[in-house]
């Protein structure tokens, strides 16, 4: 690990890196950089004691040796797949794992670095990954929130929204749901008002939005 000097040293950003090495003086040297550029830090010495004692549900970044005594890197990673882990996961490993590494990020890995690494660029993959979580975070919170606002539709709204998402007028779709243009007119208002939709097509973005979600989850 090169002795280059941290970025951002001065910003507190109050959050979490999560290190898990076997080797104490990596664990120090890791601690002092990411405390000297604000965030808290957590140190485990195992893969195990990680497993047994981290708290995986608050935002951070993992970042964790490949080669480790007991449960490796790998074996990590698949419990946290298990786990159904969200956190961002950052690899480090030496030139002559790289292949085990592309293999941990088609397990879903963030990013990896081989040793020696640049401190400056460890923390500016640090920064990206947990920025990336952010971004993640906020649109399954917005997914979320589309499909708490669709689920107070009514089984006939419901109806009257998928003939919006085909593209009918009212008049198209209450002769398809044998009703009048009036009823339609109002059960579309109650729709728009349910769904805090601010136009229509607001509303068949949510809609679209819902579809994809339920297809991701067959």
């Amino acid at each position: 690990m090169k002795a280059h000097l941290p970025v951002n040293i001065g910003e507190k950003l109050h959050q979490r890196v999560l290190i898990v090495d076997d080797d104490a003086l990596m664990r120090s040297a890791l601690k002092r950089l990411f405390i000297l550029a604000g965030y808290d830090v957590e140190l485990y010495e195992s893969g195990q004691t990680f497993l047994q004692q981290a708290d995986l549900s608050a935002p951070g970044c993992i970042i964790l040796d490949l080669y480790m005594p007991g449960v490796d890197g790998l074996g990590v990673q698949a419990v946290l797949n298990q786990r159904q882990c969200q956190l961002p996961l950052i690899f480090i490993t030496g030139s002559a794992a790289v292949r085990n590494a592309v293999d941990a990020m088609r397990a879903g890995a963030t990013d990896f670095l081989e040793k020696p690494f640049d401190n400056d660029d460890l923390l500016r993959r640090v920064a990206a990954a947990m920025a990336g979580q952010a971004r993640l975070s906020k649109a399954r919170d917005a997914q979320a929130e589309v499909q708490q606002r669709l689920a107070k539709l009514t089984p006939r709204e419901r109806e009257v929204l998928n003939h919006i998402n085909k593209g009918l007028t009212n008049k198209e779709a209450a002769r398809a749901l044998g009703t009048s243009h009036r009823t339609v007119e109002i059960q579309r208002t109650r729709i728009m008002e349910k769904t805090q939709a601010a136009s229509l097509a607001d509303l068949v973005r949510m809609s679209l939005q819902e579809q994809t979600q339920i297809k991701q989850n067959l």
